[in-house]
């Protein structure tokens, strides 16, 4: 058993639910979304991301004997329900957000449509894909949004909340803007570039820095990026340029260096100046350590070429959670709407679009019944039909490039860190009028 790929990757109570939907014979159409209540004080739009491995989930779903074993063993479930989980497959219909398309609050990304036993269990980890791959995503588009023109790598598998949490923030980050990753696996799995430079502990285990300098150098000849401040970066900085002529003579040379501490502006700044007047103005400088996008604008004027954004990135760290749902919103034909305090969902299947101004800047939304006409580009699309994608896997080159046009297409207000004013998201009248007549159907009983 894969534990990341079982279907009993989930709560439980999706299966007690689901088998009680079959104990009942409720096996009509439903329909869910999954969208974001509200954003984070700290975020002004969303990146949607997680839809490709989302659908690869629902195309792979299945309980394989292990899975059925354990729920027999579990004395919670039923021979019936068993018998049933043994043959299950996802036969649903998908519509969503393409991945990298900016989204906001209210609004559905992913809608799902199938018999009301499969839309409930596949519930859970939908949620857990989309949830962290839409907020790494997010976090990576501010970055991005902070240091145009810079190199920014992922750095944050380490740190990462497991496996394939750190693989699902090097996807997304990418897809996001990023220009690689520093963990390895990412290049195999999904051809995203791979960047790394040396540790503290290669400098340390040699006898002098110099030593460490030019072993990484002779083992990396294409890449040599070598880490300066492991005990004094200006000295460290003059060392380089001292071995250069070294270097070259046995065909070798120095790609870029990097900083990992102290103050990271003034050190560049020092750095840059030892190697320029060293005659090695072509060697890139680094930097990383406790990164983000706000450090990444507090740095915009220092000569650094390139960042390694780690921990708060892959933790999301100054908004570590989207308050985000996957409700029911049809059953058996008819729309349903939860009601609780503070957690109201707007009834039906529905459809977000976007109008543009004059220069191609996003003006607007409106959250639309499915079918009702408003203006503006539809932005849900189908991806699925009865439990088979409608297109090929599409390549994070073209997600990379989507991304890229939606944070072009960005209000100007809304590119800014800091408190800006809410992007406007309106509701059809379509939708508040069935809200409404389910509000008097609910008040008679």
């Amino acid at each position: 058993m894969n534990p990341a790929r079982s279907a009993l990757l989930t709560d439980l109570y999706q299966l007690t639910m689901v088998q009680a939907y079959l104990e009942g014979g409720m096996e009509d159409v439903a329909a869910f979304e999954f969208f974001v209540r509200r954003l984070p004080d700290e975020r002004g739009f969303l990146l949607a991301a997680g839809l490709e491995p989302a659908l690869e989930f629902l195309e792979g779903f299945r309980f394989g004997p292990e899975e059925i074993g354990w729920m027999k063993s579990s004395g919670r479930l039923r021979p019936p329900f068993l018998e049933r989980m043994e043959d299950l497959r996802f036969e649903g219909d998908v519509d969503a957000m393409p991945e990298g398309t900016v989204f906001f609050a209210d609004e559905p990304i992913l809608r799902v449509v199938a018999p009301l036993p499969q839309a409930q269990i596949v519930e859970s980890r939908l949620i857990q894909i989309l949830h962290y791959e839409t907020l790494v995503a997010s976090k990576a588009a501010r970055c991005v949004l902070a240091a145009p023109g810079k190199l920014l790598v992922d750095f944050g598998m380490r740190r990462a909340h497991g496996a394939d949490a750190s693989l699902a923030a090097a996807r997304a980050s990418y897809l996001a803007g990023f220009d690689g990753t520093s963990t390895a696996l990412a290049a195999p799995a999904f051809g995203i570039p791979v960047y790394g430079t040396m540790a503290h502990s290669f400098v340390q285990a040699h006898e002098r820095e110099t030593d460490a300098f030019l072993a990484f150098a002779r083992s990396q000849p294409e890449n040599a990026v070598l880490l300066l401040d492991t005990f004094d970066t200006e000295a460290a900085a003059r060392a380089v340029v001292e071995m250069a002529p070294r270097l070259r003579d046995q065909g070798l040379s120095i790609r870029a260096v990097r900083l990992d501490s102290g103050d990271l502006a003034a050190h560049a700044r020092a750095v840059r100046a030892i190697l320029d007047g060293g005659g090695l103005r072509e060697v890139r400088i680094f930097a990383s350590g406790n990164l983000d996008e706000r450090a990444l604008l507090d740095l915009a004027d220092a000569p650094i070429d390139g960042f390694g954004v780690g921990t708060r990135l892959d933790v999301s760290s100054d908004a570590p959670y989207l308050d985000c749902a996957y409700k029911l919103q049809e059953y058996a034909g008819r729309p349903r709407r939860k009601r609780s305090e503070g957690k109201a969902t707007w009834p039906g299947r529905k459809q977000v679009f976007r109008r543009s101004d004059a220069d191609g800047r996003m003006a607007g939304d409106i959250v639309a019944l499915e079918g009702e006409r408003a203006e503006g580009e539809p932005l849900l699309r189908p991806a699925m039909r009865g439990g088979k994608r409608l297109a090929e896997r599409e390549p994070l080159s073209t997600i990379r490039e989507r991304a890229k046009r939606e944070l072009a297409r960005l209000p100007e207000p809304l590119r800014r860190l800091g408190t800006r004013p809410p992007y406007p998201v309106g509701i059809s009248r379509g939708l508040r009028d069935l809200a409404g007549r389910l509000e008097e159907r609910v008040s008679r009983f």
